[in-house]
């Protein structure tokens, strides 16, 4: 039997891009974080939820797991999944710059690819902060340059000239790719230390057809001239950019899939 194809945009993170991309990642991110029995963890920006679903098993029934996001219908996606063992999640709604909780109330915030989108960046570190206990530790996990990611790069690059706009429009989220940046936010934020460690995983993608429409827009969603074109044009922008592309993902293919290395930091702050 074949799955139900998702309707919506949080359908289609969950079912396409979780598994090919945000799954790994989220290993990685837990790896660094280290969340252990009976531990408070919140997951800033959270999406629908893997890395809130991934820590529950690992922090059991004793700990708590809050996910947070101020999209409702990425948490509407996120509470219709299996729950997982462990600690029952705990979906919010809510902004990552004025967390809605007391001071101290975690031990470990996690945000996965979640901060470069942030319209204060700053602003969302020192609430981190403030919400985890003395020796508390926030993790986050950002990627590095555009450069280093061929396929997005081919990508980024043709919306950019079918929209007429400059690449750095379009690329947001790759837009925090410096080491020392990402350090500084943290350490400005009041940090006692903080560890920025360079990561990488393969990304592995079905249904290379779909990839490109897919990518584009999920990464120019937010690109309010990508967002204000009417469906045709729209369409005729995803064909022209598949064109464009398809020299470079031809290079990435293989048996029914698009496979790519990725490389992200991961930035480890302990309170």
């Amino acid at each position: 039997m074949n799955a139900p194809q998702p309707k919506t945009p949080a359908e289609t993170y969950e079912q396409y891009f979780v598994p090919a991309m945000f799954l790994p990642w989220a290993t990685i991110l837990l790896r660094h974080a280290a969340p252990r029995p009976g531990e408070r963890v919140l997951d800033v920006a959270c999406g629908t939820g893997i890395v809130a679903r991934q820590a529950a098993p690992l922090v059991g029934t004793g700990g708590q797991v809050v996910a947070l996001d101020m999209n409702p219908a990425m948490l509407g996606v996120g509470r219709a999944q299996r729950a997982p063992s462990g600690a029952a999640i705990d979906w919010r709604e809510g902004s990552a710059l004025t967390l809605p909780f007391a001071d101290g109330t975690f031990d470990v915030a996690l945000c996965q690819h979640g901060l470069q989108f942030f319209p204060d960046r700053a602003a969302s570190v020192r609430e981190m902060r403030r919400v985890l206990a003395s020796g508390g530790r926030a993790v986050a996990i950002v990627l590095q340059a555009l450069a280093r990611h061929p396929v997005f790069e081919a990508l980024m690059k043709s919306v950019a000239r079918q929209l007429s706009l400059p690449v750095a429009e379009v690329m947001t989220p790759f837009a925090l790719d410096d080491a020392g940046e990402l350090r500084g936010l943290f350490a400005a934020a009041g940090f006692g230390r903080v560890d920025v460690v360079p990561e990488s995983t393969t990304v592995r993608f079905p249904d290379p057809e779909r990839f490109v429409p897919l990518a584009v827009a999920s990464s120019a969603a937010a690109v309010p001239a990508f967002a204000q074109l009417e469906a045709p044009a729209r369409a005729a922008l995803l064909e022209a950019v598949r064109r464009e592309v398809e020299p470079t993902l031809r290079n990435y293919r293989d048996a029914g899939h698009v496979s790519f290395p990725m490389y992200a930091y991961v930035a480890v702050a302990i309170r």
